[in-house]
């Protein structure tokens, strides 16, 4: 299969990792997707791109139309929506559980997870989900952090992660990015639990110019994260091992002598 061709979005790294998964996973044309967690659209133009015009998207995202910048969810998308690729898009402002209870007649051939397994709530976040696309999909696509770093500058982001999901762990309204850290591990067994088997995976590694890694260990060097420590935790151990937890990062940043994080590696898996 050739490589696919460029988006709108090329010049954002982002959209060329999500494009060295999507022609990892070698989505065939005129396939239907289900994409869970689509966000802005990113990850959505590229698989729109891949199955081409007889293929079709569902993309879901419960998040605030009004929410992101600087476009918001709704701007994205319907720049996206007026593309040449836009009629092979459908968005959906819902909750996915909700959305496939009310359109349990539909199936796909892939059901895509792009980095938003840790903005669930909590684990029977995704094992409810799971368990409700039994039989409805051929295949499932998940790509997520790896909680590894195959360049050693990308080591902080990986504690910066722990550190942010503990203290999410503990403020029940959280609206992080990071509000439940599932390892590659972890998605597998609540795969298997719901009778999805392991086809295959890899690992890939970032180049250096996304800033996810340095974003999410920006906020645990923050004053705010102490300060949330403060207001959220109650219990005085989990505020020690909190602040140890930022002392860690702090510590790998100052030793490998690194002032921006990198990204952790990305986990990439196909299961049917």
């Amino acid at each position: 299969m050739s490589k696919l061709p460029r988006t709108a979005y090329e010049g954002d790294l982002c959209a060329r990792v999500v494009h060295t998964l999507v022609n990892a996973w070698r989505i065939p044309p005129g396939s239907r997707i289900l994409e869970i967690g689509c966000g802005q659209g990113t990850t959505t133009a590229v698989l729109a791109e891949a199955v081409g015009p007889t293929g079709h998207v569902d993309a879901v995202d419960p998040g605030r139309p009004d929410y992101g910048s600087p476009w918001t969810l709704a701007q994205a998308q319907e720049h996206l929506s007026q593309s040449a690729i836009g009629d092979r898009i459908s968005w959906n402002f819902a909750d996915p559980i909700d959305y496939l209870a009310a359109n349990a007649d539909k199936s796909w051939d892939y059901v895509v997870f792009v980095h938003c397994i840790w903005y669930f709530d909590s684990p029977a976040t995704l094992t409810k989900m799971l368990g409700a696309l039994k039989g409805r999909a051929t295949s499932l696509l998940v790509a997520e952090y790896a909680l590894k770093a195959t360049e050693k500058n990308a080591l902080p982001h990986v504690l910066a992660s722990v550190a942010r999901a503990t203290l999410e762990a503990h403020n029940k309204g959280s609206q992080a990015n990071i509000r439940c850290l599932s390892s590659p591990g972890a998605i597998t067994d609540a795969a298997n639990e719901n009778a999805w088997t392991l086809d295959g995976e890899t690992f890939l590694v970032p180049e250096a110019g996304l800033l996810d890694g340095q974003w999410e260990t920006g906020t645990v060097k923050s004053p705010n994260f102490l300060k949330e420590i403060e207001e959220k935790v109650e219990d005085p151990k989990v505020r020690a091992l909190l602040r140890s937890a930022r002392d860690g990062v702090l510590g790998v940043l100052e030793t490998m002598e690194v002032k921006k994080s990198w990204t952790m590696d990305v986990w990439a898996a196909t299961f049917h």
